[in-house]
């Protein structure tokens, strides 16, 4: 769920009673160990870490306007989201991530793309998470973004006219970077 609160403060003082313990231990966990540099923020909605463009002026490569970001957490409809974008661009941290997870709760990992979700607060690996914020710096995070933007992605297979429905073809829509369909 998209909030319009001003500060992170504002946004844990809106959030229902169950929620706000939590979310307010998770944030207390990331702001004692995410590395000096990273600045604490609302941005799309949520609370958010990103790299300020006092440190980097390019700013997110999809809304320039922003800063780089680098985590983010939410009070979702049915779970507490954790998004961390290091996660996925460090493949050795995605796999020690993994492998410590089940040694700090019984909670099942649920995991998408850089998002961690829990339905049950009471099960969120606090330590773990500041521990997982710890190990990226702000030059490091730079570092991997720019690898990712300048790394050139293979070009999808043709598809034949015949393997194409008309129907499929006109439906479908890309999400951009803002998450408007194109």
């Amino acid at each position: 769920m998209r909030s319009e609160a001003a500060t992170p403060e504002q946004y844990i003082a809106e959030l229902p009673d169950d929620r706000r313990e939590a979310m307010s231990k998770l944030r207390k966990e990331i702001i004692k160990n995410i590395p000096s540099g990273f600045q604490e923020r609302m941005g799309y909605g949520m609370m958010g870490y990103c790299v300020p463009h006092s440190i980097y002026p390019n700013g997110y490569h999809c809304d320039p306007k922003q800063p780089l970001p680098f985590a983010g957490l939410a009070s979702q409809k049915n779970f507490i989201a954790f998004y961390h974008m290091g996660i996925y661009s460090d493949p050795k941290l995605l796999d020690w991530f993994v492998k410590e997870y089940p040694k700090h709760t019984d909670a099942k990992l649920d995991m998408g793309k850089s998002c961690i979700r829990f339905k049950n607060p009471e099960k969120i690996p606090f330590k773990l998470f500041g521990e997982l914020m710890s190990k990226i710096t702000v030059k490091d995070w730079i570092k991997m973004y720019e690898t990712v933007l300048n790394t050139p992605r293979p070009k999808p297979a043709a598809k034949s006219a015949k393997t194409v429905k008309p129907a499929t073809a006109t439906k479908s829509a890309k999400k951009s970077c803002t998450g408007k369909k194109s």
